[in-house]
């Protein structure tokens, strides 16, 4: 298998109210390049920690976190926060999205950190939103579209910059069943015709058929994968 992801070891350790609580605990997981990974488990087993691990978004305890053969855990802040820039996108739950921002703006805010011309940045988000099929949103606000839509340009927006990485918790955990399947609809053209490695969360059965590895979490553990 050629290794896009991997943890080797790795425990996650908060303290709460001075009790140490392990989100999760001696974590040994290998993703291959461009697979969909379905990662199931309970509230409270990992799932979310372990994508902020593997996004750059939080480091660990203990363990190895690597991506293309680069120890996350090595790098500086700086680089870590050019490696979520550079390599990964995120979608959440909650959309994320800034609300007093039209939807081609939300797509644009990746892209501040290149100081591109604002002229390039909005032709670049239009043709994402187009993709997405929100071209005729894209002067909106989040409050004006549906959740579907806000998804929608959610995903434009960890687009955006071309991730090697797609990492998406929960995605359809605020939509009704009919909007979720489409949002998986688009998730996996866009995996398919992308090639991106993507790594989901979620609580639905349904995405289990759709994943190439499922991988199950018990109170931060990894007690199954299925291929």
């Amino acid at each position: 298998m050629d290794i896009h992801a991997e943890l080797n070891q790795v425990t996650r350790t908060y303290i709460k109210h001075g009790v140490p609580l392990h989100a999760l605990h001696g974590v040994d997981l290998s993703i291959g390049r461009g697979d969909w990974v379905l990662v199931v488990g309970d509230s409270g087993s990992g799932k979310s920690t372990l994508l902020n691990l593997l996004g750059g978004l939080d480091r660990p305890t203990e363990g190895e976190v690597r991506f293309d053969g680069i120890n996350l855990t090595s790098l500086t802040s700086d680089d870590l926060a050019r490696f979520r820039y550079e390599k990964v996108g995120f979608v959440f739950q909650s959309f994320s999205l800034i609300s007093s921002l039209t939807a081609l703006e939300n797509v644009t805010i990746p892209l501040v950190p290149y100081k591109m011309d604002r002229v390039a940045m909005e032709e670049k988000a239009g043709a994402v939103l187009e993709q997405m099929g929100m071209i005729d949103r894209a002067t909106h606000l989040p409050g004006e579209l549906s959740g579907g839509e806000q998804q929608r340009v959610a995903i434009a927006r960890s687009l955006i910059n071309e991730p090697k990485l797609l990492l998406a918790d929960e995605p359809t955990g605020e939509l009704d069943s009919r909007t979720g399947e489409k949002i998986l609809d688009l998730i996996a053209s866009l995996h398919r015709d992308r090639g991106v490695t993507t790594i989901m969360t979620s609580h639905d059965p349904k995405i289990a058929e759709r994943a190439h590895t499922v991988v199950q979490l018990e109170e931060g553990r990894v007690v199954d994968v299925q291929q």
